[in-house]
């Protein structure tokens, strides 16, 4: 499934943008295809073609029992500074936590979304790892933790913006960067200070998104790369619990 992973990524994309602009009920009716059919079993909502498609790969390349695969409110998990937090994907196997995936998008009013987004998800995981360091999955593995966005490539979100800096200068890498940029930086800072495992950037267009094009504008957050570390991840723990069981029972 991982080696025609580009065309499954082309159908999330597609419902994505069916589902923003109206048209996914008429998709719908209209033909029976995955990204629908993985969309309509988790709701429908615009990021569930990504969650149904994590849910596929995951059952179908890293042999994970789909039961094992939780959804939005079946998805809450505890946290250290909160006392929980409904995340969009959590893989639950034999009472251990392997994995937690946010799927979030921006098609439009980017500049204080943009920031609301990024204290969230800051918030969000320190307080998973926080709770995971705490002994609160225990005796869980450290959890795979991934953050998946979609933003729209438009004339504003592509337009290099001015700071507001009435006190600090703000970091340089930040000077003249645009939505596009700063959601860049922030996913490959989130990264390498350990704030997630692995993250997904990709772009995409309502015009061409429709049909299911779309852009990756860095080779570290490409979502192939974000997949195969997911699936590594959580495959090797279920075969460690699998060994682990095994010799417990000889």
């Amino acid at each position: 499934m991982i080696d025609g992973l580009h065309a499954e990524v082309r159908d999330a994309v597609r419902w994505y943008w069916e589902t923003l602009s109206g048209q996914a009920e008429e998709q719908r009716a209209s033909e029976n295809s995955t990204r629908g059919r993985r969309a309509e079993v988790l709701g429908g909502g615009q990021m569930d073609g990504f969650a149904g498609l994590i849910e596929d790969v995951l059952v179908e390349e890293g042999g994970v029992p789909r039961e094992s695969v939780k959804h939005d409110y079946h998805a809450t998990l505890p946290g250290y500074f909160r006392h929980e937090k409904e995340w969009d994907t959590a893989v639950v196997h034999e009472g251990e936590l392997l994995a937690a995936v946010e799927y979030k998008s921006q098609a439009s009013s980017f500049g204080n979304n943009l920031n609301n987004r990024t204290e969230e998800v800051l918030g969000s995981n320190t307080d998973l790892i926080q709770a995971y360091e705490e002994g609160l999955f225990a005796p869980s593995p450290q959890p795979w933790i991934g953050y998946l966005f979609l933003m729209a490539d438009t004339d504003e979100s592509r337009e290099p913006k001015r700071l507001r800096e009435p006190n600090f200068p703000a970091d340089d890498a930040f000077q003249d960067a645009s939505y596009v940029d700063r959601m860049e930086l922030l996913m490959l800072r989130m990264v390498r200070q350990r704030l997630v495992t692995n993250a997904a950037f990709i772009l995409s267009d309502e015009q061409q998104g429709l049909e299911g094009e779309y852009w990756e504008p860095n080779e570290e957050l490409q979502f192939e790369r974000f997949v195969r570390s997911l699936v590594s991840h959580v495959e090797g723990n279920i075969t460690m619990q699998q060994s682990e069981s095994d010799h417990d029972e000889q």
